[in-house]
């Protein structure tokens, strides 16, 4: 992509030492000429995503800390400030996906940590972070969320909770701030990362090989949503499966989440077992 207008910009992502958030890390820098901040908890994968990139390795700088905590953006927010990194754009990645299971089948200690993860890590990063991002020319806030925010899914009550919340808390900052800032809005299909490892699916499975048949290629994926952030799309939905979530659900409402729910049933997959048990 040539002439872009984030070209060379300073840009936050969360969850960059993996999946989605690695792969837009090393593209940005790499084609763009970006300086990211990386966020995530795993030093030993920041590190060597650093060493992987080389001579453009001073184009990456990282911060470890639980994305889920509010105290930790204030105080992420005041080093921003305090070491004058003026970051242009936010791109709120990091998230989990609990296992498929019914809903009084979870602890509260694993719903509050999905809605923090995947929910108010990013509430809690706009409201720390708009502030300065907001003196950029080329403010902008990229929430990824997932097809789940447009069709629920039997057996992801809390994460769809989750990722719908986020779309709607999208929807309105973006109205608000429309001539401030470009925000834009992902809901990815299911794709091809470690984001299954909380699945208990061992690699080379039944389970695991079915997912990645339906499952977008991650780069593929990366490159979607970096072309649509090119294009300033306000709405992104990437991926087969996504697409067909989201046209079902307005065409037919829930005959959509019966259908999938009788062709994840048909499946005989373990990976949803406990759902339909």
């Amino acid at each position: 992509m040539k002439n872009c207008w984030y070209d060379g910009k300073t840009v936050i992502v969360t969850g960059a030492s993996s999946g989605i958030g690695k792969d837009i890390t090393e593209k940005l820098i790499k084609e763009h000429r970006c300086r990211v901040i990386g966020i995530a908890r795993n030093e030993e994968r920041l590190l060597a995503l650093k060493k992987a990139l080389g001579v453009r390795s001073d184009r990456f700088t990282y911060y470890t800390f639980d994305v889920s905590v509010k105290e930790n953006w204030e105080d992420f927010a005041k080093a921003v400030k305090s070491e004058n990194l003026k970051p242009d754009i936010l791109i709120n990645n990091a998230g989990i996906l609990p296992k498929f299971d019914r809903f009084l089948n979870y602890t509260v200690d694993e719903l509050d940590k999905a809605m923090h993860i995947n929910f108010y890590s990013c509430l809690y990063s706009m409201n720390a972070l708009m502030p300065v991002i907001l003196q950029s020319d080329s403010a902008a806030i990229v929430n990824i969320a997932s097809s789940a925010a447009l069709c629920s899914l039997a057996g992801t009550s809390v994460y769809s909770a989750s990722k719908a919340a986020l779309k709607s808390l999208t929807d309105a900052v973006r109205e608000e701030y429309r001539r401030d800032c470009y925000i834009g809005l992902v809901c990815p299909g299911f794709t091809k990362t470690d984001i299954f490892r909380n699945q208990g699916a061992p690699v080379g499975s039944t389970a695991q090989k079915a997912m990645d048949f339906i499952s977008t290629d991650c780069e593929r994926m990366c490159n979607l949503i970096l072309k649509g952030m090119k294009n300033k799309r306000a709405d992104m939905v990437f991926g087969a499966d996504a697409h067909l979530m989201s046209v079902g659900n307005k065409l037919l409402g829930t005959v959509c989440s019966h259908a999938s729910s009788a062709v994840m049933k048909a499946s005989g997959l373990d990976l949803f077992a406990k759902v339909f048990k």
